[in-house]
């Protein structure tokens, strides 16, 4: 089944546009179904996401949810993330050429079948972050800002929170809730402009 949505998807990345419909082609030719999620083409199996697809600023990719059960015969995937990122493995590709079909559709088989069996790191459920005292304060300064920041989803909260409250000295957590107030107040989370670049 063809979604609409992907479509508009790649048809909206023009830098991406051709590696992307390539990629979704290869993808075509497997038993995987397509859909929107996260605002972008995510492919699933078996009641699980096992792929997805997305064009960036200096690539295009496809990540495998559960990547860190294939075998990489080719030593195609990364760990964007080490340290944070435990199952998802991406692949990114810089040019039309580096995309080979067959060793695509070899490794979406291969996620599919583990899909399949039930293979599966389980994301660890994260401590909850507490708000900042230089954000609370601000609160109380100014009320369009808690407003404003109530209506975030809880992931750009704690996007908010990790940004200011990690900072070790009082000096760049205040500096950092400056940069992060007209954001706030936008209606956006602060890592907003880098997604579905």
């Amino acid at each position: 089944m063809v979604s609409d949505k992907v479509t508009a998807y790649i048809e909206k990345h023009e830098h991406w546009k051709e590696e992307l419909k390539k990629l979704r082609t290869i993808l075509k030719k497997t038993t995987l179904e397509e859909t929107i999620k996260w605002g972008a083409p995510v492919y699933v199996a078996h009641g699980k996401n096992v792929l997805a697809i997305a064009g960036f600023k200096n690539h295009c990719c496809i990540w495998f949810f559960q990547g860190v059960f294939l075998k990489d015969p080719n030593k195609k995937l990364i760990n964007a993330q080490k340290g944070k990122t435990k199952a998802l493995r991406q692949w990114r590709f810089e040019s039309f050429d580096e995309i080979d079909e067959s060793i695509v559709l070899a490794y979406a088989i291969e996620a599919i079948a583990n899909a399949k069996a039930g293979k599966e790191i389980k994301p660890e459920k994260s401590k909850k972050i507490e708000l900042p005292v230089e954000l609370k304060e601000a609160f109380k300064k100014n009320a369009a800002l808690k407003q404003n920041f109530d209506v975030l989803t809880p992931y750009k909260q704690k996007e908010y929170k990790e940004h200011i409250g990690s900072a070790k000295q009082e000096k760049t957590r205040r500096n950092r809730l400056e940069k992060c107030i007209p954001i706030i107040l936008e209606g956006k989370g602060l890592n907003d402009k880098y997604k579905n670049c």
